[in-house]
């Protein structure tokens, strides 16, 4: 119902002049307009958060946007206007009531002067006309009185219905319209308690509390029936109402239970939630505050959807349970507001790194710039999320510089690719005749031929990228199994194993890689080397002129000649390097 039906729905039932009619159903339109006004608060307090995440953060899914349709502006004049109203017809209806208490006491004043006047007519009248007028008298003006408290009601009609009986029974000029009246009356009852017994069949409560009512003042107003069939009549009479009763007290018990059960499952959703609350601290991202998000509209909906329970306790829940939710949305406000701010820190590095990029995307240095961009991609990566807002537009930017860097890199690579094909070929070529080479018995002439090879491999040049490797390995093999066949020892042995080396090093597509990391070691034992001379010539200055100590020192002067021949042939390989 919208806010709009409702107003209008309350003005129409506070209208109507019979308040006690509408009473119920007033009282219910209240509840759900309650109802209306918590879903429609529940409604704003996501709305504004997520309309504040919105405008500090633009980059938030439309999806998980509340739609809210009312603001406050547009509730809170009918708010008032609809209390102001109800507040009118309970004024209305506590001044209805306050009458109808005090019309009701007169009116049992009156049906007691009628009773008293009826009495004293049975008592005293002996003429018959006067007495029959009188007692039309009093029988109209009995039923014209209206409602006597209910719970002097059965007490008064019995004591009227048994004075009337009386005053029928007493009087012999009703003797011969006694039984025809009797007769009638008693053929009115038993249709009447027909129609009461219809009422099973009528689904709303109200009407049935609004119809046994009426049925049972027209029952009393019918008057005496047939003495023969009055216990007959009265049985079946108050079966009948008895039965109507207990479906209505039914009923009621039923809705008790029913409300009881609902404060029961609220208290079990309340406790799931406080749960769900405790939680809250563990929740650092911005999927697992949305999923929680679901999770709690969800719960919201479940208690919606419970019903109403028993008003007290009802009221003690729903705080509970709404300063519960109030809680959630403080706290992921709060975690929105920490986020953004760490946000803007990772998206102050990322806009350097761009910078950084953007600055090299024009390299021509394939090798290092891909090794930078490659490290600041990591880097990147390991900044974590500058946020929804920022992340995409500055991912796009920086892998833009990366990628014109990179397509300009595969350009060239594919483009210098087809002109290495020939060398591909030329490559190939020249290790079929190394595999199918046979050396001869001239061991000087066979180390020209293999570094002639190699010398010529190395000076054919590059092949494409994605054959390079491959066709190193099949270099390598055919060259080094020619050497393995060659028995050398000693210096020639090292030296031409180290000439291989040097070649086979010169012929690697990371050539210039590895002879500089090979250089390094050189110079690193070079360096170690003299550590250990200098440690050495240290020491002869403790030796003293002794047997023993002569026999010591030569070992290390012996030591010292070794470590520099050592030095002196490392400095050649790297010379010849």
């Amino acid at each position: 119902m919208e806010k709009i039906q409702f107003l209008e729905r309350i003005k129409t039932l506070a209208a109507n002049e019979d308040v006690m009619s509408v009473n119920t159903e007033i009282n219910e339109l209240k509840s759900k307009f309650q109802d209306f006004l918590i879903e429609e608060e529940r409604k704003f307090q996501v709305a504004s958060l997520e309309k504040q995440l919105v405008s500090e953060d633009d980059s938030i899914p439309e999806v998980i946007h509340v739609e809210f349709e009312n603001s406050y502006e547009e509730i809170d004049p009918i708010k008032e206007e609809f209390y102001a109203i109800y507040s009118e017809f309970r004024n209305k209806k506590a001044a209805f009531a306050s009458a109808q208490k005090l019309e009701q006491e007169a009116n049992l004043r009156v049906k007691q002067n009628l009773i008293e006047k009826l009495r004293s007519l049975i008592k005293h009248e002996e003429n018959i006309g006067v007495a029959v007028s009188s007692y039309k008298e009093i029988h109209e003006a009995w039923k014209n009185v209206g409602d006597i408290p209910r719970e002097k009601r059965q007490d008064i009609q019995n004591e009227y219905s048994k004075l009337l009986e009386s005053f029928f029974f007493n009087l012999k000029i009703y003797r011969e319209l006694k039984d025809h009246d009797l007769r009638r009356n008693s053929q009115l009852k038993k249709e009447l308690i027909e129609k009461i017994k219809t009422l099973f069949s009528v689904e709303s409560i109200k009407e049935i509390e609004t119809a046994i009512k009426a049925f049972q003042n027209e029952f009393d107003e019918i008057g005496p029936v047939v003495n023969d069939e009055w216990e007959h009549i009265k049985t079946s009479y108050w079966d009948a109402v008895k039965a109507i009763y207990a479906r209505i007290h039914e009923f009621y018990e039923g809705k008790r239970e029913e409300l009881k059960l609902n404060v029961e499952k609220k208290a079990r959703l309340l406790e799931e939630v406080k749960t769900f609350i405790s939680s809250l601290e563990s929740y650092n991202s911005t999927k697992e505050w949305e999923d929680k998000t679901h999770e709690l509209l969800a719960f919201q909906n479940t208690w919606k959807e419970i019903g109403f329970g028993t008003k007290k306790e009802n009221e003690e829940l729903w705080t509970s349970f709404r300063e519960l939710c109030n809680e959630f949305f403080d706290k992921k406000k709060l975690f929105y507001e920490g986020l953004k701010a760490e946000n803007e820190k990772i998206a102050f590095v990322k806009r350097a790194l761009i910078e950084k990029a953007s600055k090299l995307k024009e390299s021509k240095d394939w090798k290092e710039t891909t090794q930078i961009l490659v490290k600041m991609q990591q880097e990147w990566k390991e900044l974590g999320n500058a946020g929804q807002k920022m992340e995409q537009a500055l991912w796009r930017e920086f892998r833009g510089a990366c990628d014109s860097f990179f397509n300009t890199k595969q350009k060239h690579f594919e483009e210098a690719d087809k002109n290495n094909e020939q060398n591909l070929t030329l490559k190939l070529d020249l290790i079929s005749k190394i595999e199918s080479y046979f050396p001869t018995e001239d061991k000087r002439k066979t180390l020209n031929d293999l570094r002639d090879f190699s010398a010529a491999f190395s000076a054919i040049g590059n092949v494409p990228f994605k054959e390079k490797d491959k066709v190193y390995s099949t270099y390598k093999a055919a060259i080094d199994m020619h050497y393995s066949k060659l028995k050398l020892e000693g210096a020639e042995r090292d030296k031409v194993q180290f000439q291989s080396k040097i070649d086979s090093l010169k012929a690697n597509p990371n050539s210039e890689k590895l002879i500089d990391r090979e250089k390094r070691d050189m110079q690193n034992q070079i360096a170690t080397l003299k550590q250990e001379i200098n440690l050495f010539e240290n020491n002869l200055g403790f030796f003293a002129n002794s047997k023993g100590a002569d026999a010591l020192k030569k070992d290390v002067e012996t030591k010292i000649k070794s470590a520099k021949r050592k030095i002196e042939d490392l400095q050649k390989k790297i010379k010849l390097m």
